[in-house]
């Protein structure tokens, strides 16, 4: 369930801050940058 809801919030993230002028590279790597942070929080609680 975790990794579900840290998935939709890395790729919400995503298309906020790298779907405008990054284009698609730019969100896959925004996505991928969530992604990897969200992990430390989730582990922190």
């Amino acid at each position: 369930m975790k990794n579900l809801l840290r998935a939709i919030l890395a790729g919400w993230g995503a298309k906020k801050i790298g779907g405008g002028k990054c284009g698609c590279i730019g969100t896959i790597v925004v996505f991928l940058i969530l992604y990897w942070l969200l992990g430390y929080v989730f582990n922190v609680f």
